[in-house]
């Protein structure tokens, strides 16, 4: 290709897809492609997709068009998840030219010719069984912290999730890799890492290829602690079941970990998480929350919880919203239950109409709401180490504590990525927190 090509990236979903945008923006750059922002005018648009909720499947055609507004000749790649269910849907859209299923998409520069646009979109898209080996990804320079993938694909069965349809089975990254990533992450003067994956406290199984478990996750919590160079380390998303004990009492005497969980909780009803196949009863969410607030009282704590799966009665959702009510946790992510192709779900009976499932997610989001306001007032007066973000949002520089508190003062540049000692000073008419500095 005569000169210096250029290429923009969007991605939706997941940290997981943020860090798997990030090495494969890296390969381009090898290739000798310029990276450029989304809205600039770029030869290629690679669109990394989601399935997890119908709003990131609509979401794909005015990307597209959006790109093709920049520049109409563009080549446009779909990749990810959606790209893996459902090529065909994607391949429809007025404009894309090339669909890449989940291990096509880590050689996208292979299925690269020239850049013309192509009359019928091509799809190459595997079976998902062939999705059996582990790519290493990590992001770097796209924002203050970098997201390290260190596991990927699922073997549960929940019965809403189409997760390992579209990633395939559970396997991980070896431990040196891991740790040989985040010393490079370190030596970029990153100061938080955020460890991430489709199931990480599955971590371990398939490091090598095969089934059992080579580490667990605890050793690996254990081993990224001695890690030098890195101020701060986040553990996303975590099933209950797989957060064991020992792993919390580690990060609540860790200089490196964070007080900061999220933990998937789905449903306040035992009856409903059953329905739904998790692998764990409300008791032993209720005990792990228990536990972080026992060893880390000023812990963040924020809960998934989907509203209007089959089944859901009124009495059931009350369940649920009076159960998180009473737990002491600090946020909620809401999702409304979205029937999705090939899940067992779909059969089921009970079909909750969509007007009710919306009133109950408003009814939760009010409730994250309050929680979020208690966790922050409980914060007022104390002292914490903020890390600042890169974005000047109407004036004001953000951050967040260790304990995830998201905090705001009046922006200054020379605070991107800098760590500050702070004093939360009061919660503004907008729910959100300014501070005084100490240092």
């Amino acid at each position: 290709m005569d000169g210096q090509k250029k290429v923009a990236f969007y991605t939706l979903g997941c940290k997981l897809n943020f860090s798997e945008t990030s090495t494969i923006s890296r390969n381009f750059k090898k290739e000798g492609f310029k990276r450029v922002n989304f809205e600039e005018h770029a030869d290629i648009y690679v669109i990394n997709t989601c399935s997890v909720t119908d709003n990131a499947d609509k979401r794909f055609k005015s990307i597209v068009k959006n790109a093709l507004k920049i520049n109409e000749k563009a080549f446009i790649v779909a990749i990810g998840c959606y790209a893996q269910l459902q090529p065909e849907e994607l391949a429809a859209v007025d404009g894309v030219d090339l669909v890449l299923g989940a291990t096509e998409k880590f050689k996208i520069t292979h299925y690269i010719n020239d850049l013309t646009k192509n009359e019928v979109s091509e799809i190459h898209s595997c079976e998902i069984e062939e999705a059996n080996f582990y790519e290493s990804s990590y992001s770097i320079g796209d924002r203050t912290r970098a997201f390290l993938k260190v596991q990927d694909g699922c073997d549960y069965k929940c019965t809403y999730c189409t997760i390992p349809l579209a990633r395939g089975i559970s396997r991980s990254d070896t431990l040196e890799n891991v740790l040989a990533n985040a010393t490079e992450i370190a030596n970029q003067d990153i100061k938080e890492i955020v460890l991430t994956g489709v199931n990480i406290g599955d971590y371990g199984k398939g490091e090598f290829g095969d089934k059992k478990h080579e580490h667990t996750f605890f050793e690996l919590v254990q081993s990224l602690d001695k890690v030098d160079g890195i101020d701060r380390i986040r553990i996303s998303s975590i099933e209950p079941n797989l957060l064991a004990n020992e792993t919390i009492e580690f990060v609540a005497k860790s200089n490196v970990f964070v007080p900061h969980f999220h933990i998937p909780l789905q449903s306040g009803s035992n009856k409903l998480l059953k329905l739904m196949k998790r692998r764990y009863q409300r008791e032993v969410f209720e005990d792990r929350i228990k536990n972080i607030k026992k060893l880390m009282p000023d812990a963040c704590i924020g809960v998934d919880v989907i509203v209007g799966f089959p089944g859901e009665t009124d009495e059931l959702f009350l369940e649920t919203y009076n159960f998180i009510n009473e737990l002491n946790v600090s946020y909620l992510h809401v999702f409304t239950y979205s029937e999705r192709p090939n899940t067992e779900a779909v059969e089921m009976n009970g079909v909750v109409p969509k007007n009710v499932r919306h009133k109950r997610s408003k009814m939760l989001r009010g409730l994250s709401v309050k929680k979020r306001r208690a966790f922050y007032e409980s914060q007022l007066g104390k002292t914490s180490r903020v890390l600042f973000e890169n974005e000047n949002k109407d004036g004001f520089i953000y951050g967040f504590t260790a304990n995830y508190v998201r905090v705001k003062t009046v922006w200054k540049p020379e605070l991107i990525n800098s760590v500050h000692l702070i004093r939360f000073k009061e919660i503004d008419a907008e729910g959100e927190v300014l501070i005084d500095f100490i240092i």
